[in-house]
């Protein structure tokens, strides 16, 4: 015979506490879940993720919140139906409603990785890039916070060292060409398409923004896709998947025409956010990953949207 079908179990979270005050937040982190997204073809695409849940405790003398019951509740609450303001929204006010008067507020923190297909630059190819995606959505006083993050990789080639290289390039040139003999088009290119003409080259770098964004309530979508074009478009030098050799060459004409220090990709991923109708407030972090230095080079800029 189980014991607990004659003598109730135990409950000592109904118990008053003893330094009673009401707390910010109580919940879990890191919870195992699966999560629907927008796929490619309109369906949604169910992929793992990882969730923070919280609820605030109101009750300055409750001992604690019903903490099972906010995780099963959101086990395949995100699951069933891509993931909307709406549908976070209703997600968010059933776990406040689970704790009987004990919550006022819920946020609830979810990451995962987006995958999208990119084509390549010249060629047929197309591959798959992750994105690591964040999102973080506040219910308080009957007002949804939503606030996206997510980071894209990119190159980057600097200016000071591209001049460098053409100085230097230029003096070699000057060099070859020192002695009186007659020049044309042809001999100046075979030149330049020769060992000789390359005396260095600029350094560079893979580097990543990693993008916060604060979206106004009026916007029913979580548009992750878009906002990623928009910042790999303004820095100009995506990295590449499956690539060619005429991929490669274009991704090498690219990033002599985006030559960026951290300052100047900072100010091109401000620009694209503040152009955003839909977001209230950005904050962006640009690092190079330095192949001269040992250390990074680092920009961050913040701002709002338009207005």
């Amino acid at each position: 015979m189980n014991p607990s079908s004659q003598n109730p179990l135990p409950d000592v979270a109904g118990d008053l506490a003893i330094a009673a005050r009401p707390l910010d937040w109580v919940g879990m982190e890191r919870i195992a879940l699966p999560l629907a997204i927008p796929g490619a073809n309109g369906e949604p695409l169910q992929v793992a993720a990882s969730a923070d849940v919280f609820v605030d405790l109101v009750e300055p003398e409750a001992r604690g919140i019903h903490m099972s019951r906010l995780y099963l509740r959101l086990q395949d609450a995100l699951s069933a139906e891509a993931i909307t303001p709406a549908g976070l929204r209703r997600v968010l006010q059933d776990c406040i409603d689970s704790q009987g008067g004990l919550s006022t507020s819920a946020r609830i923190v979810l990451r995962y990785e987006q995958l999208l297909r990119r084509q390549a630059l010249a060629s047929d190819n197309a591959g798959w890039k992750r994105y690591p995606v964040e999102i973080d959505a506040t219910l308080a006083g009957g007002h949804l916070a939503l606030v996206l993050a997510f980071s894209v990789e990119y190159s980057s080639t600097c200016p000071a060292s591209a001049a460098l290289s053409r100085q230097l390039n230029a003096e070699r040139f000057a060099d070859d060409f020192a002695a009186a003999r007659p020049l044309s088009t042809g001999v100046v290119r075979d030149w330049l398409a020769s060992e000789r003409g390359l005396a260095a080259t600029p350094h560079a770098q893979r580097s990543s923004a990693e993008v916060r964004v604060q979206l106004k309530p009026s916007f029913g979508q979580l548009s992750i896709e878009s906002l990623v074009d928009a910042i790999e478009a303004a820095l100009g030098t995506p990295v590449q998947t499956a690539v060619k050799r005429e991929d490669e060459q274009a991704f090498a004409r690219l990033n002599a025409e985006n030559l960026m220090f951290c300052e100047d990709a900072a100010r091109r991923v401000a620009a694209a956010l503040s152009a955003d109708e839909r977001i209230e407030r950005f904050d962006a972090t640009v690092s190079h990953f330095e192949s001269l230095h040992a250390h990074d080079a680092v920009a961050r800029v913040s701002g709002g949207g338009v207005a």
